[in-house]
């Protein structure tokens, strides 16, 4: 009866854990692709980076991250307001592997050629480990740009921010091993609507202090030791450096009304604030905080794009993981035709994804010498954003489904990537949004479009396929009477011609014909797994696959 017993409870067709693989050497598009656009010269700091981030030890963390979610103390034990948020140690050590990497300041403290590059592919990883942490990561980065609006707070601000021993101790900044940065825009009443905001900000002696009085809807990571914001000043709509302490060493006035109970992105806290005579100084000139904090806000849509890419990098691996090692039908799932189909198709949107995302990167690193990939970077960045973030749900679904019931229980890693995934596609401007941004874009600057055109030429004229794409950008672009109901659309072409031209120019073959054949030709179905026959699927979903250690 013992052995009739342990028989049942024998474990087989399962596959084993995908976990101590190094998310950067076993990505071969990654690793090409941050050689390709400048940062050979890191290869070795983000291969032990991915060894980190793919180890079980670190996996099990963002588990942990998720499963014990952030809580708000809004009181001490005497009534008293102190407006902390307590996390689980998980999230304080991945948020110290991030900083020691310099995932939030690579650029700023390293300014080289790659370094943007280099920054983005340490994003890149963690985002598949854990994406709450990418956030304050993120806003902690793209905050130097801004702060550099006013170089006075830059040059108080910008050594803590760059600094890379992390310190979770709830304390005054310049008391601090390191200091993070976060954002507080939307307004219940505005939205994306900026302009409407109704923070009031009131001259509070010289040296330009203010304070403010408000309501800020969304406020993510609010255990940030600073955070820009907008508020109407006198002078108009300006930005405002908040900070957590006062320079008296006592707290500010940023009191936390609640934390938001959010579908996805659940290690990270996202609040919302009141501002009740809170101390706060300006930033960059008066009237002109949506011109100053748009400097954060182009380098935090890098990183959702960013995101998006890597959650979908992480779900692939994760299905072809699962394929290989599972059988049915006396086949491994992997070389059945019709999984192997859906696995190729998944691989070729993740390449596409990946490599733009890391073009994307050269161009703000060539952005301060190089003014047509300021340009380019200016309009690529709202494209890229834009369509890399809408195809991430969808796909991560297609990778859930691949691994049957097994992809929809909790203790694998597919339900929290299909929760976290539509997030980048509403974080830092929903489609309509950034379609309008992109339109702005070729209106105002239309150098900017010269230099996407710039982006093309090398590949034109060497896939029929492509050709007709950007003849039909040109032909959109030129309909100024349907241009903005076309935005979507618009778009989404844009993002898929810079796709083929990428891969055309320097993927792997078999991936650019198939992307040229499914997604510029159409030849395809409505959904994942519909390549068309004759393209070498084996050969291509063999680049997906992650190697254990």
């Amino acid at each position: 009866m013992t052995d009739l017993v342990s028989r049942t409870h024998e474990v087989t067709n399962q596959p084993p854990a995908l976990v101590d693989f190094n998310l950067f050497d076993s990505d071969r598009c990654l690793s090409e692709a941050a050689q390709r656009e400048g940062a050979a010269w890191a290869k070795a700091r983000l291969g032990k980076q991915g060894k980190i981030l793919g180890s079980a030890e670190v996996v099990e963390l963002g588990h942990l991250a998720n499963r014990h979610v952030p809580v708000l103390r809004s009181h001490d034990r005497y009534g008293r307001r102190i407006d902390e948020v307590e996390f689980h140690p998980a999230w304080h050590r991945l948020m110290s592997i991030g900083m020691a990497a310099e995932q939030h300041a690579l650029p700023w403290n390293q300014p080289k050629r790659g370094a943007h590059v280099a920054r983005a592919a340490l994003a890149f990883m963690m985002c598949q480990t854990e994406s709450g942490v990418c956030c304050p990561l993120t806003m902690t980065f793209a905050a130097v740009p801004a702060l550099r609006r006013q170089p006075e707070l830059a040059a108080e601000w910008e050594p803590r921010v760059r600094a890379t021993a992390y310190d979770q101790s709830w304390q005054p900044a310049e008391r601090k091993t390191a200091a993070t940065m976060g954002m507080a825009m939307t307004e219940k009443q505005g939205g994306s609507d900026v302009r409407a905001n109704t923070t009031r900000a009131e001259p509070a002696g010289a040296g330009g202090e203010y304070l403010l009085t408000g309501h800020k809807w969304f406020c993510s990571a609010p255990m940030c030791d600073a955070f820009l914001s907008l508020a109407q000043s006198p002078g108009g709509l300006s930005c405002f450096l908040v900070p957590r302490w006062l320079p008296d060493g006592t707290l500010n006035r940023f009191l936390i009304q609640r934390l938001k109970d959010k579908m996805g992105n659940r290690a990270n806290a996202s609040s919302e604030i009141e501002y009740d005579g809170t101390w706060a100084r300006m930033v960059g000139e008066e009237g002109r905080g949506v011109a100053t904090i748009i400097e954060m806000v182009h380098h935090t849509r890098l990183d959702v794009a960013i995101c998006s890419a890597a959650l979908m990098r992480q779900a692939l691996a994760q299905a072809v993981h699962h394929a290989a090692h599972r059988t049915a039908f006396q086949r491994h799932l992997i070389d059945q035709p019709l999984m192997r189909n859906v696995l190729a198709d998944l691989t070729v949107e993740s390449e596409a994804a990946t490599m733009l995302v890391m073009r994307l990167a050269r161009a703000f690193d060539e952005a301060a010498k190089d003014p047509a990939q300021g340009a380019f970077a200016r309009l690529a960045t709202a494209v890229t954003k834009f369509w890399v973030s809408k195809r991430a749900p969808d796909f991560v679904f297609e990778a859930m489904e691949c691994h049957g019931g097994n992809g929809y229980v909790e203790e694998s890693i597919m339900p929290r990537l299909y929760r976290e995934a539509p997030l980048s596609s509403i974080w830092e401007g929903c489609g309509n949004v950034i379609s309008l941004d992109i339109l702005r874009a070729l209106e105002h600057n239309p150098e900017s479009f010269e230099a996407y055109l710039d982006e093309l030429a090398p590949a034109a004229g060497t896939d029929k396929r492509l050709d007709a794409m950007i003849a039909k950008i040109r032909a959109m672009t030129r309909d100024r009477a349907a241009l903005e109901a076309n935005g979507r659309h618009l778009g989404e072409c844009m993002a898929l011609a810079l796709q083929g031209a990428l891969l055309l120019s320097h993927g792997d073959a078999a991936v650019a014909e198939a992307f040229c054949a499914s997604r510029l030709a159409g030849e395809r179905g409505a959904t994942y797994g519909t390549l068309a026959p004759g393209l070498p699927l084996g050969q291509i979903v063999e680049r997906a696959r992650p190697e254990i250690s």
